[in-house]
């Protein structure tokens, strides 16, 4: 049987093997949470409680602002302690809620929820809205927005993307693993919102036992099949799923719905599941904390604010000092300077490594070898484009292409020069993007 792929793309050592086999396990925040207004793409959260309040876990503390936008809430009881700027993972400041934990984890009273099968199109996409759903691997993009498109009934297919393709990270994995129905009932809520698509379920053919239990679990369900996806990196990126399952291709100008899609992580079909089926706020996420320094790489389920110093101590601490550390995979994440920054909505892991390849390789001249563009999964030319944007050449970088590449960082790990072309490429392409949306 054919597999599902796409064009270019990479097999990096994909180190999964350290957690993979721990179960999910929740954590309970020790200290002070953190929760920034900037969770998601869009206008920052506004907050709804001020200094001195008490507030309830699941108690709503900060109100989407417009419709590209999501609210934020406690997932502690405790007091408002600060409403400040506080340092987030990119490095910046960010304005924040600070909670003090009281430990006693008082909860607020969630209404009975009404069936599914009840429930209308506007219904459900404002319980997933009110929620606060954003898009949890990576972007953060509020889900209630990509669940209303202009013409839903051009939706064809709604795709689940189980790929987890990211180097060490085992959290859909274990999701998979251990909460399939909730996945599978999240797919089909998200499903009666679009009558006319197929849901599939698309998982690396590295995860076998998955691919395995979900199409026992879904063999009585006519409209979800289960697509088993070679395994290669960024199978999981937008574009190259799309196209590995339905063969459509779209460009940097266009959104899923634009060929008839909808992709959702895992952890995303998850909380809609848990918005709409329990009328539960999205509180808590999995986190894969590993790597080679890590002592107990764990697979944790994490309330939302929780400090990632907190993390590596219930992983049992470093058992070597790690050379570098990283929020998220080691191909899109951000390396991180300390500890004393919250897990958010889009965390999905700490990785932590006793060596750090990227700092200590020195760039050379490039030799014309070609492998850049032979592994792009966008079909561009990396090294030209990395070239135009050094020089500031947007003319060049934009004529050929330079907008379509995903930022996926295959060219800059098969480079044998050791050159940094995605982050001149990155650069780049926020360059013009910037000056293109000045000109509007």
């Amino acid at each position: 049987m054919a597999k599902f792929t796409f064009l270019g793309g990479i097999h990096p050592y994909d180190g999964k093997d350290l957690s993979r086999d721990k179960p999910m396990k929740a954590v309970l925040p020790k200290g002070d949470l953190v929760y920034p207004l900037s969770q998601h793409i869009g206008a920052p959260a506004s907050p709804v409680v001020k200094k001195g309040d008490r507030v309830l876990a699941g108690q709503k503390i900060a109100e989407a602002q417009g419709f590209v936008s999501a609210p934020i809430y406690a997932t502690v009881s405790g007091t408002v302690k600060a409403i400040e700027p506080r340092r987030v993972v990119t490095g910046d400041n960010v304005m924040s809620i600070v909670i003090e934990n009281d430990q006693a984890y008082e909860e607020v009273e969630y209404p009975q929820p009404a069936p599914v099968e009840s429930l209308s199109r506007e219904e459900i996409v404002g319980k997933i809205k009110e929620a606060g759903v954003v898009g949890m691997g990576g972007a953060g993009f509020p889900t209630h927005v990509k669940m209303s498109p202009k013409e839903p009934e051009k939706i064809e297919y709604v795709i689940a993307n189980c790929a987890e393709c990211e180097p060490y990270l085992t959290s859909d994995y274990r999701r998979m693993l251990e909460e399939p129905e909730k996945l599978i009932g999240g797919l089909k809520v998200i499903l009666q919102l679009f009558p006319n698509a197929q849901g599939i379920l698309a998982v690396e053919d590295n995860k076998p036992d998955c691919i395995e239990l979900l199409k026992k679990l879904t063999q009585e369900e006519p409209k979800i099949s289960v697509a088993g996806l070679k395994t290669k990196y960024p199978q999981g990126s937008e574009r190259q799923l799309i196209y590995a399952v339905t063969g459509r291709a779209i460009n940097y100008e266009m959104l899923p719905a634009d060929v008839g899609c909808i992709v959702d992580n895992v952890d995303t079909v998850v909380a809609i599941n848990r918005a709409v089926r329990e009328g539960k706020p999205l509180m808590n996420r999995i986190v894969t904390v590993t790597g080679d320094a890590v002592a107990n790489p764990q697979n944790f389920i994490v309330r939302i604010g929780t400090n990632y110093g907190e993390l590596i101590e219930e992983a049992g601490g470093f058992k070597t000092e790690p050379a570098k550390i990283i929020s998220g995979g080691p191909m899109m994440g951000f390396a991180l300077f300390h500890l004393d920054v919250p897990t958010t909505k889009t965390a999905s892991a700490l990785l932590c490594l006793t060596k750090d390849e990227v700092s200590e390789a020195e760039p050379s001249a490039c030799i014309n070898c070609g492998r850049c563009a032979e592994v792009c999964p966008g079909r561009v030319v990396p090294k030209l484009l990395a070239e135009y944007a050094e020089r500031f050449d947007f003319e060049n970088f934009e004529k050929y292409n330079g907008l379509e590449c995903c930022e996926c960082g295959c060219c800059s790990f098969i480079c044998p020069a050791k050159r940094p072309l995605t982050q001149a490429i990155k650069s780049g392409r926020k360059l013009l993007l910037a000056e293109k949306k000045k000109k509007k």
